[in-house]
C-alpha cells in the first residue's frame, strides 16, 4: 500500500459570523494568516495585484498568507469567516505556486463545515481594540494559541479536519499546476528545508551549492527551475515572511526580529521589509492588528 502523508497542517486564529458596514475597508493588507470567506448576504470586494472580485453571496472566497490585497464593503456585507496560520513539514506552502485570492461557488456542506466550525470553537471572534497602546502588547496570537492548546482531541481534529476541506476546495487551480511540475529534486528539496531553518545565519549561493556538490551557477538555475526564483530572492523573500510573522505573533523588538531573520542592521533590515511589503514595520505591525482584530 502507498501512504500518503499529509504535509500541511492548520492553527485555528479566529472564526464568526459577522455583519459589515462600509467600515470595512482596508488598503495593502498583508497577513501571515489565511482568510476564507462564506458571503450570504450583501456585497463587497477583494482584489489582489493582478485581478479584482466580487464579493457575492453564495460563494467562498480564499486570501492565502502573505497575499497583498484591499478589501472593501459597499454599504453592508454579512458574512461567515475562519482566520487560521499554515504550518509545512517541508516549508512549501500549499499556495507556494501561485499567492493570489480565489472563489468557487458555496455548496449546502461548506455552509455546514463553516457552522459546525462555530459551533466546536464557540468565543474565537474578534473583540478587540485598535489603540495602539493594546495591539503592540501582542498578546492576542497567543492567546488563540493556547485556546488551541486547551481544545480536546476530538474538537482539535474535527477543527482540522474542516479547515482542509474549506482549503481544498479552493486548492484546485494551484494543486493543477503542481501536478504539471516535475518532481524536485532531492538536493534543492533539502536545500530549501535547510534555508528555513537558518534564515538567522549567513546564506551565499557559494556555500549552498557547496553543501550539495554542485557549482554555483548550475545550482542557482537548477533553483530557480524549481522554486521559480534564483536563491537569492527566495531567501529575502522568507526572511521578509518570518518578519512578518514575528511582527505579528511576537513582542519581540524590530532589532531581535531583523537578527532571527539574517539581516546585518535595522536599516537594512527596514529598507528591505518596505521594498517587499510598501510599509515599514512598524506600519505592518499596526496594520495587521487592526485588520485581523477589528471588524
Amino acid at each position: 500500500m502507498i501512504k500518503r502523508v499529509l504535509q500541511n497542517n492548520f492553527s485555528l486564529l479566529n472564526v464568526d459570523y459577522v455583519k459589515l458596514t462600509e467600515k470595512w475597508d482596508y488598503r495593502n493588507v498583508i497577513s501571515p494568516y489565511y482568510r476564507i470567506y462564506y458571503i450570504d448576504g450583501g456585497s463587497g470586494e477583494v482584489s489582489d495585484q493582478t485581478q479584482r472580485l466580487q464579493l457575492e453571496a453564495g460563494y467562498l472566497y480564499i486570501i492565502p498568507s502573505f497575499t497583498l490585497c484591499n478589501l472593501h464593503c459597499t454599504g453592508y456585507l454579512s458574512q461567515y469567516f475562519v482566520q487560521f496560520f499554515e504550518e509545512s513539514v517541508d516549508g512549501v506552502s500549499l499556495f507556494a505556486q501561485k499567492r493570489t485570492v480565489s472563489k468557487v461557488k458555496a455548496s449546502p456542506l461548506d455552509i455546514d463545515l463553516f457552522k459546525r466550525l462555530l459551533e466546536i470553537n464557540p468565543g474565537r471572534g474578534i473583540n478587540r481594540s485598535d489603540d495602539p497602546k493594546v495591539y503592540e502588547k501582542n498578546i492576542f496570537y497567543r492567546e488563540y494559541q493556547e485556546l488551541n492548546n486547551r481544545q480536546n482531541l476530538a474538537s482539535y481534529l474535527e477543527t482540522q479536519g474542516i479547515i482542509l476541506q474549506l482549503t481544498g476546495r479552493l486548492l484546485g487551480q494551484q494543486l493543477s499546476t503542481r501536478q504539471e511540475m516535475l518532481p524536485t529534486p532531492v538536493k534543492i528539496a533539502e536545500t530549501v528545508s535547510y534555508i528555513l531553518v537558518n534564515l538567522h545565519n549567513e546564506l551565499s549561493v557559494t556555500a549552498l551549492a557547496t553543501r550539495v556538490n554542485q557549482h554555483p551557477d548550475y545550482f542557482s538555475r537548477l533553483f530557480k527551475t524549481f522554486t521559480g526564483e534564483r536563491p537569492v530572492t527566495y531567501i529575502l523573500g522568507k526572511r521578509i515572511e518570518r518578519a512578518q510573522y514575528l511582527l505579528a505573533t511576537s513582542q519581540l523588538s524590530y532589532s531581535e526580529i531583523a537578527t532571527r531573520t539574517g539581516f546585518d542592521n535595522l536599516s537594512y533590515f527596514s529598507k528591505s521589509f518596505k521594498k517587499i511589503t510598501g510599509m515599514s514595520p512598524g506600519a505592518y505591525k499596526k496594520q495587521v492588528y487592526q485588520v485581523g482584530f477589528t471588524l
